[in-house]
Order: C-alpha cells, then structure tokens, then sequence
C-alpha cells in the first residue's frame, strides 16, 4: 500500500554575524511560502537556522553570545521565532527546525524540534551529540574556528524516533505493535545534526526504531584546514569538492543501509565575506539514489514525493536486522572509544 508525502528541505544561504534576524526570520518564511506552493507537507530547515552559525567566533562578552540562544525548550512561543511557526500553522506544513537552546538549567545544546502543524505543537526535540571542533580557538589568527565544545554539551536525549501525526491518510492506529502493523502506520521519523550524520551509530540507532525518514540540518564548511581535509594540500575549491562528497556519501549510504528516507538541509554561502559553507541539500531515497538536490548556495527549495513502502525493500531483506544481524560481534562499539590498535609484530 502506497504511503506517499512530499518533504522538502529549505537551504538557507549567507546569514552575518552582523545580520538582523528579522531578516533571516522573514527569509524562512518566504521558504517555507515557497515549499507550501508547491505541496509540500513537511519542511526541513537548517541547523541553528535563525542566526549565523556563531560557533565560529570566540565571545569574551557574554550579553552578545546569548544574543543567539532561544531560552527554553518549546521556542514554538518565543516572541522573535513565533512568526515562523504562525505561519506553519497557517499553511498547515510541519517544520523541523534547528537552534542554539538555553535550557532552564544554564547550559547550552545545539538543538533541533519537530512541530507539528495541525496540532500546534513540538511533537519532538533532539540535541545534537557528536559536537565536533575544540574547546579553545587555534592560535592561528588566519584559523577557521569550530567552538560547538565551548558553546555546547553533548545532548542528552538520546537518538529516539517518533512518529508524525495527519501526513498519511489511512495510517494504521490503535494499541501495541507487532509484525502485521509494520510498515502501516504512521511515519516513523528521526532527527540529527550536522556531524551526526557522520557517525553511523546515530543512523542504526533509528534503524533499530524503524525509522522511515530522517531529518539533518547542517553547517559544513567548505574550507577549514585546521579541523578537516587531506594530508597533502588542496586549494579551496578541491577542498569544498570533496566536503561536499563526504556530505552525499553519509547521507546517501546511511540512507540505504538502514532503508530509510533522507532529507538534509544546509545553511550554506559566503558568511562574512570570507566563511564559505557548503550547499548539497538534498532529499535520499532508501536505495540511496539523490531524489532532489539545490543547486546553489542561496536560499533555495527542493521537494520530493516519497512513498514510504519503499523503505520496506532494504528493511524486508538486505538489511533485515532480525535476521541477519549479530550483536555478539559488536561489544566493542559500546565498551570502548577511542582506537586501541593491536600489539605491534615481534621483529
């Protein structure tokens, strides 16, 4: 039985430090216009979508460092972002959306939430885990710096899918579960960010729940020696090349091994004049095939019709984990992190 919907992500071009964010705000609603024109159901938009991705500055005044966080946990209400979700209402399209949370105990996370529409509400909240970069800046005064350690904790909530409400009509209902009502009810979705999508524990994590399609925002540079790259030199424009590679390799191949949709969304551009961020956002069917793509690196929309029955494919058979999978094998990904190589030969 055919379960269609059509997503999109909303690619969200050069944000300043120095940007109002009205603005920006205004500039995702004209997205998220855009998306409902063309019969989307559910947009994606970027990590910490509402301001510049601060991270990379180092703020010794702390009044301006809170100038980019939403204080609380349900921001659906706070009176600078409500606008965005007003209007998702209005249009009757869910938005998953990325920010910098307060939360009420002081500390800081990079932070997403699914809302949904119809109901008016924040269906779920995800805190991003793998927070790449350093705590302290590089010397290098020339140094693209990635702060997420100093600003932010790892999240604690965990990788836990959920499902969506009113996208599908018909969507099995009622008590329990069990093996006739897979693949029957309504969608089962996950939610990651940025360097999430690099670590293919995240991606089983969902797998496991049965997710059906997952959600990342993202900032990725395109140019930032000091964190990432070759050993041998590249110039910017290789460097960025093969930044966006690794994006569509993630994506695409965590998309197909664990059978599932994929949309990422990317807060992308020239930063400053000088923080160049990739684009690549994109919509990844659960063969792993790039269903839509931007073109650009501007405030951009793509959409996609999806039929979650596909899933069922790589679920039911190359990748049924019931079956084939062996969780003897796997202590060490639980019981230990950092690499412990084996002793060296005798000479």
């Amino acid at each position: 039985m055919a379960r269609t919907l059509k997503v999109a992500a909303a690619q969200v071009g050069a944000v300043h430090i120095d940007s109002d964010r009205s603005d920006t705000l205004k500039r995702m609603i004209k997205l998220l216009k855009e998306a409902a024109a063309q019969g989307a159901q559910l947009v994606l938009f970027p990590e910490l979508s509402f301001t510049t991705f601060f991270p990379r500055y180092l703020f010794k005044d702390e009044s301006k460092l809170e100038e980019f966080f939403e204080q609380g946990e349900d921001i659906s209400k706070s009176d600078h972002v409500k606008p965005l979700f007003d209007e998702a209402k209005k249009l009757q399209v869910d938005i998953s959306v990325g920010f910098a949370e307060r939360a009420s105990s002081g500390t800081g996370y990079n932070s997403c939430m699914y809302f949904s529409a119809k109901r008016g509400d924040v269906l779920a909240r995800y805190r991003k885990v793998h927070l790449p970069g350093t705590k302290e800046p590089f010397e290098k005064p020339d140094a693209v710096q990635q702060l997420e350690k100093r600003y932010f904790k790892p999240g604690d909530l965990g990788f836990k899918a959920f499902r969506v409400p009113e996208l599908i009509p018909n969507a099995l209902k009622g008590e329990g579960s069990g093996t006739d009502t897979i693949g029957k009810g309504d969608p089962i979705v996950g939610m990651m960010i940025c360097n999430d999508r690099r670590w293919p524990e995240a991606w089983r994590c969902y797998g496991l729940q049965g997710a059906e399609l997952v959600l990342c925002g993202f900032n990725t540079a395109g140019w930032a020696p000091d964190l990432w790259g070759t050993r041998k030199p590249m110039t910017r424009e290789q460097a960025e090349e093969e930044a966006l590679f690794h994006h569509r390799l993630v994506m695409q191949s965590n998309s197909y091994m664990n059978g599932c949709f994929s949309i990422s969304a990317a807060r992308a551009g020239l930063d400053d004049g000088k923080y160049d961020l990739i684009g690549g956002s994109a919509i990844v069917s659960p063969e792993g095939h790039i269903l839509a793509e931007a073109k650009s690196k501007d405030d951009e929309v793509i959409v996609a019709e999806i039929d979650l029955e596909e899933c069922r494919q790589g679920k039911e058979k190359t990748f049924d984990f019931g079956r084939h999978r062996r969780t003897e094998a796997y202590s060490l990904i639980t019981s230990q992190t950092g690499v412990v190589e084996p002793p060296l030969l005798a000479t």
